[in-house]
């Protein structure tokens, strides 16, 4: 196998299981709304954006008839649907934001997937050069290490906690 052929595969799927290691990480709110039956420190905006996100791809994927965009974001779309569904179900109300300085509404699992998922489409982008593909997914990379900053600058108070036991 040729050193391009490889490293375009090894991008490929590296694609193929950051993004769906992304979209699955909202089985862990899926799960806890279902056990609580609420939505406590769970928010709805990651599960829309990314909907919508997942839907603006496969659009895109389909006219370009590129089979990688289509089958990831049709996997993608159909569960933020599930997490959405489940939000609406279990929320008694709609639309409500808190905001605190606090990062216990914030996944560090899914800012860690969100960075490694929108770099290695970059790269897949760049490889292909596809602009669109690299443009659009450059502000999943700003947005992630924004958020590390946030848990830099806020951290969980059961980490906080955590931390002063080991010591």
């Amino acid at each position: 196998m040729e050193a391009g052929g490889f490293l375009d595969s090894l991008i490929y799927g590296a694609c193929v299981v950051f993004t769906l290691g992304m979209f699955s990480a909202g089985l862990s709110d899926l799960r806890h709304m279902r056990m609580t039956r609420s939505v406590d420190n769970v928010q709805f905006l990651p599960f829309l954006t990314t909907e919508v996100n997942n839907l603006g791809w496969l659009s895109y994927g389909a006219l370009k008839g590129d089979g990688i965009l289509i089958v990831v974001n049709t996997v993608g779309a159909a569960l933020q649907t599930l997490y959405i569904l489940a939000y609406l179900h279990y929320c008694p109300r709609k639309a409500k934001v808190i905001q605190t300085k606090s990062t216990q509404c914030l996944s560090y699992p899914l800012t860690i997937a969100t960075l490694l998922t929108s770099a290695s489409w970059c790269l897949y982008g760049f490889r292909l050069r596809d602009p669109y593909i690299m443009v659009s997914n450059f502000p999943g990379i700003v947005t992630s290490f924004i958020r590390f900053w946030l848990f830099w600058k806020y951290p969980q108070e059961q980490d906080r906690n955590y931390w002063l036991l080991q010591t």
